[in-house]
């Protein structure tokens, strides 16, 4: 029995990685992810191999996350806006101050 560990190989290492319950598609999803970013980096950076690329692959997806991040609390902060602005029509309307 393998307890839920998985074998993944990124940059030629093979890394035994355990994933919760039911988490082994998004494991799998991460692995794909990754090695995406490291193909996309390695085409811009030809040059770098081994932990520079690994490295600079990981501070591009996490810049990626923190972009979606901003942008998603934007969304949010519109959304309550157009949600107060919905509620203070609606309260005007059944006359409440």
């Amino acid at each position: 029995m393998n307890d839920g560990i998985k074998v993944v190989s990124i940059l030629g290492e093979d890394y035994s990685i355990k994933a919760p319950d039911g988490e082994d598609n998004t494991l799998l999803k991460a692995v794909t992810l990754l090695k995406a970013s490291l193909a996309t980096t390695k085409q811009k950076y030809p040059t770098l191999i081994g932990d520079k690329l690994l490295v600079l692959a990981a501070l591009n997806l996490c810049a990626e996350q923190i972009d979606m991040q901003q942008r998603h609390q934007q969304e949010l902060d519109r959304y309550q806006e157009q949600v107060s602005a919905t509620v203070d029509v609606i309260a005007k309307a059944i006359g409440q101050p």
